[in-house]
This record gives structure tokens, C-alpha cells and sequence, in this order.
């Protein structure tokens, strides 16, 4: 009985040791940065732009984000969605994609060669004709790259989502100024905000012709994290198991109410603070009365994202999360325009949040210049409004 006890005990301590040996084999895997490569959204331009013809260039960047290495770019291709405010009948497209490695020229036929991506990264151009008899419609090119990643993880498809802007506002175009109780507010028009976008720029471009000193600009929080890039088309997300469950729990209107919608959250604050905020705030809400614990202890961005359908098309297919570093931008705007700034979220249910604002600048000025949403809840396309105290 001694020897067998002794043997059982030698069994158990050895298959311990091949459990641990396999965890932590496991562990390495899940550290491991499988085909880490990134497609950039690059710069894009418009050498040809007549009302019967536009010519869309763009060059993305393709970057092995792993240290050692080789990831294969067998194929690479992209389709184009038009957005226009009228029909599409009569415009024809051609999209073209040309290789710009650094050691190997793009061939005469256009044939994408498969490409190892090492540790120098390569680029790809991208060239969009456009032609018709009047395009002026046309308001937005929704761009996809397909693109093949081959390495250790395998063959996997991925897409890079573009958006880029057809239609440019006049920032001379005429202006009516609103009056509220203590300011005078004028929403102002842009052109489809995009992650191309620089909001000090914009607000040089669209904001400066109008503004006078002790002027105050206001941005929608969504329009500044779409500036940031901080938008996921669905097919990018992977729910995990607390977001499918978790999910159900909230009100259908709630953009926490879809497994990627919460996933969106978990890949931000991570699976265990969601966990944790959903048990704590029922318990709160169930046994305490006191609702709405969950968004206090998830994190500022449980109220901030956007599911699909929440914002104007194409952005409507995506989900949107709220603004990175807001305190940055609106500092960065005054210390580059000399303007009062604040990054709001506001809707017609006459609800004021502020995210961000500059020093000094008074919250109950805001609240009551913003009250009625003069930016609009529909596709007004006023992401900016300009506030002229006047009291």
C-alpha cells in the first residue's frame, strides 16, 4: 500500500506538472503577436476635382507590428461606396491599387504579388476615378481595403475601413446667428469630419472667418473621436462571454444592449471591470434604489459609445466610441486659435454634458447657450458651434 500510495502520489505531482507546463505553454501562446500588421488610413488628395470628373488618390502605409517576425501580404485589394445626396445612375468608378514597395516595382498589369511585410514597412496607392455628368452630389467615398495577413496565426482576411470627404462647405457661405438668453450661438457646417481630420484644423478652416475675441467653440463629442479614428465596424469586434451575457440586461435603446456594443466597452476598460460595475451597480440599484451605479464604476466611455445607426451614414454602420483625451484638444484649440473651447454631448431631450473645457470657461454659459441643441440631432452636418456671449 506504502509503494502504491508513493506511485499515486509521484502520478499526481507529475500530471501537476504537465498541467502547469501546458498553462503556461498557453500563456506564452496568448503573448505571442500572431500577424500583427497594420493598414493605415494614409493621406488622400484630390489632384482632379471638376464637376465631371474627380480623381481620388490616396497612400496607406502597411506596417508588421511584430518585433521578429514576417508577416505576407498575398493579396490586397479595395471597393469603394459612393454617398451622395442624389442618384448614382450615370458615375462610373474605377478603383486601382498599386504596390509602392521599397525593393520590388509594381507590375505593368496591376497584379498584386504577394509581399512580406519585415521590420521596414510598405506602402500602397490607391487611385479612385470618378466620372459623370454632374458629381457635385456626391458627398462621401466610404473606401475598404481587403487585405490577406499569412503568418503564424494562419490566413486571415481583414479590412481597413477610409472615409473620405467629397463635398467641401464654403466657410464663406452665408451665416444666421441664433439667439439664446445669454449668448448668440451659430452652428457651423463642415465637411464630412473624418479621421483625416485635425480638429485644430477645422477649426481654423471653418470656425476662424466667423469668430471674434471671447467667441467660445463647442464640438460634439462624437465628430472629435471619429477626428481620433476611434470608430470599429462590427465584423471587427469578438464578443466574449461577459459581453453576450451582460448585454441583455440593458434597455434595447441602450448602445451597451448588443453583444458588440458591450464588447466595445470590455475591449476598453477590460471584461473584469465591466463584470465587476454590472454586479455592483444591480446589487446597488436592486437593494440600495440607486440606479445608474453601472456607468459610475464601468468608466466615462459606458455613456459615451455609439452603436451602429447612432450617427450620420457611413459612420451609421459602426460603432463609435467616445473622444480620447478631450482636455487635450480643447487646450491644444486655445493655444492655437485663441479661442475659448469645449468638447459637449448634447441632444434634443434638452441634456447638456460637458466632457472638456478650457480654464475659466463657465459651464452655466454653456449649458444654457447649448441647451436646445442648436447643432441638431439629424444630418445637419454642424458638428461646431460658435457661442457669442452677449451678456
Amino acid at each position: 500500500m506504502a509503494i502504491a500510495g508513493i506511485i499515486g502520489v509521484g502520478l499526481a505531482i507529475l500530471v501537476g506538472l504537465v498541467l502547469l507546463g501546458l498553462l503556461a505553454f498557453e500563456i506564452k501562446y496568448r503573448q505571442r503577436p500572431g500577424n500583427r500588421l497594420e493598414v493605415t488610413a494614409g493621406s488622400w488628395n484630390l489632384p482632379v476635382y471638376e464637376s465631371d470628373h474627380y480623381l481620388l488618390m490616396g497612400e496607406i502605409d502597411i506596417i508588421n507590428q511584430t518585433k521578429t517576425l514576417e508577416i505576407f501580404v498575398p493579396e490586397l485589394w479595395a471597393e469603394v461606396t459612393l454617398l451622395s445626396k442624389g442618384s448614382l445612375d450615370g458615375i462610373t468608378k474605377d478603383v486601382r491599387v498599386t504596390p509602392r514597395h521599397p525593393d520590388a516595382p509594381a507590375r505593368p498589369d496591376g497584379y498584386w504579388f504577394g509581399y512580406i511585410v519585415k521590420r521596414k514597412p510598405t506602402k500602397a496607392e490607391i487611385a479612385i476615378d470618378l466620372r459623370g455628368k454632374d458629381l457635385t452630389d456626391l458627398q462621401s467615398a466610404w473606401v475598404r481595403v481587403h487585405y490577406i495577413t499569412y503568418g503564424p496565426q494562419g490566413r486571415i482576411p481583414k479590412v481597413k475601413h477610409i472615409i473620405v470627404p467629397l463635398s467641401f462647405p464654403s466657410a464663406d457661405a452665408p451665416i444666421r446667428w441664433r439667439p439664446t438668453n445669454r449668448a448668440d450661438v451659430l452652428p457651423v457646417r463642415t465637411h464630412l469630419l473624418t479621421h483625416l481630420d485635425d480638429p485644430v484644423e477645422i477649426v481654423k478652416r471653418y470656425v476662424m472667418p466667423h469668430a471674434k475675441d471671447g467667441d467660445v467653440v463647442t464640438i460634439g463629442e462624437t465628430p472629435v473621436a471619429l477626428m481620433q479614428g476611434r470608430f470599429r465596424h462590427p465584423t471587427e469586434i469578438k464578443p466574449g462571454w461577459v459581453a453576450r451575457r451582460i448585454c441583455y440586461f440593458f434597455m434595447p435603446t441602450s448602445s451597451l444592449a448588443t453583444a458588440c456594443g458591450m464588447q466595445s466597452l470590455v475591449d476598453v476598460v477590460g471584461p473584469w471591470r465591466v463584470l465587476f460595475a454590472f454586479i455592483g451597480g444591480s446589487i446597488a440599484k436592486a437593494v440600495f434604489k440607486k440606479p445608474g451605479m453601472f456607468y459610475q464604476w464601468a468608466g466615462e466611455q459606458a455613456r459615451l459609445i455609439d452603436d451602429v445607426t447612432g450617427t450620420l451614414p457611413p459612420y451609421d454602420q459602426f460603432i463609435v466610441l467616445g473622444p480620447d483625451q478631450p482636455q487635450q484638444v480643447v487646450d491644444r484649440i486655445y493655444q492655437e486659435t485663441g479661442l475659448q473651447a469645449a468638447i459637449v454631448d448634447v441632444n434634443d431631450l434638452k441634456a447638456v454634458k460637458i466632457l472638456a473645457m478650457t480654464a475659466g470657461l463657465s459651464s452655466d454659459l454653456l449649458n444654457q447657450a447649448l441647451l436646445h441643441n442648436p447643432a441638431g440631432n439629424a444630418d445637419e452636418q454642424t458638428p461646431i458651434v460658435l457661442i457669442r456671449p452677449t451678456g
